[in-house]
């Protein structure tokens, strides 16, 4: 009688060779997605975000590469040089300035509460993170680099072999890996933390001052309109008449839409830590809220798209000096000195 051999001492050997056989370097080392508390009332999640959550070394590789400046052409800045903690990860130069000096077209925007942005940049010209970190890298009066340039410069650094393995399971570096861990980072960068919020959550203890008590009730009547949310933005786009940028490349929203009806309309800046990211407007046109204040007070800037708020209303918010300190000391209870570390 012939004997069989058992079917499963095949199935045994081929597991055994196919062990053998594995490759190491495709094998995804334990890689957590990060549990964040997300803050109440919060506006809901950009739709990228669940395609690309924060994991532990994702957000640490975003992290290395935000701070390399190797990401610009001479090695000399990174996001981390005009994305500054202490200023709610904005800078306080009136205009970006990039490599060798160059000064870009706008004011640096706070990198804060990002992941429920709907739009990126001034403009809006982004609708996820993800995408938006080429921008600098490629911009003339930026990084003044490729992404093929900054792959070739960090390739080959072991600390980043490293990390790539416990991210993505393997060391390979590309633009898709760059863009995805940059924006897990961005994405953790929450500030929730102020005064105010800490009233909002009945923290023993906290509470307005006369003075901030007043300025909340002027900004509940004369701000909420743009400054809604707990973002305190709507992520609109609006013309409000303040001093042109006379810059040729400069159009705000138009430069995206092509329509001339969003002739230098931009997106509403989030009044989080507001007091850390002087001076103020799209280009830096303001030196302190004050003079914002002023400028709104005494007439903007007329305009065929000019926003309703001023239109109708005489193109100016009045308000007298007593009104703009106290508002004033209400948009500096939305610091949030954890987050800024100041």
């Amino acid at each position: 009688m012939k004997k069989t051999v058992p079917f499963f001492y095949f199935l045994c050997l081929f597991i055994s060779c196919s062990e053998d056989n594995i490759d190491i370097g495709n094998i995804i080392t334990d890689n957590p997605e990060l549990k964040i508390n997300f803050p109440e009332n919060f506006p809901e999640l950009n739709s990228a975000y669940s395609l690309n959550p924060p994991t532990k070394y994702g957000v640490e590789l975003g992290e290395k590469f935000f701070n390399d400046k190797r990401f610009s052409t001479n090695n000399s800045i990174s996001c981390a040089s005009c994305h500054q903690q202490s200023s709610a990860f904005a800078d306080n130069n009136a205009q970006a300035i990039g490599v060798d000096d160059r000064i870009g077209i706008r004011n640096v925007p706070s990198i804060q509460n990002l992941a429920f942005m709907k739009f990126y940049n001034w403009d809006g010209s982004k609708l996820n993170l993800e995408s938006q970190s080429l921008v600098p890298i490629i911009t003339h009066e930026e990084m003044s680099s490729s992404i093929l340039e900054v792959i070739s410069k960090l390739e080959n650094d072991s600390s980043y072999k490293n990390l790539l393995i416990k991210t993505f399971g393997d060391e390979k570096l590309t633009a898709e890996r760059i863009y995805k861990s940059i924006a897990q980072y961005e994405y953790t960068l929450i500030s929730a933390n102020s005064k105010y919020d800490q009233i909002k959550r009945n923290e023993p203890g906290i509470s307005f001052t006369t003075e901030e008590k007043k300025g909340y009730t002027i900004f509940q009547q004369k701000c909420t309109s743009c400054h809604n949310t707990e973002l305190f933005t709507d992520q609109s786009f609006r013309n409000i008449g303040f001093p042109i940028n006379t810059d040729s490349n400069e159009a705000g929203r138009a430069r995206v839409t092509g329509n001339l009806s969003e002739y230098m309309s931009f997106r509403v800046p989030t009044l989080r830590n507001i007091e850390y990211t002087a001076p103020y407007g799209s280009f830096g046109q303001f030196a302190t809220l004050k003079a914002v204040l002023d400028y709104m007070d005494n007439g903007v800037l007329e305009g065929d798209n000019l926003d309703p708020i001023f239109k109708n209303n005489g193109n100016r918010i009045p308000m007298n000096e007593e009104e703009k300190q106290q508002l004033i000391a209400f948009m500096k209870t939305l610091s949030d000195e954890k987050f800024t570390n100041n």
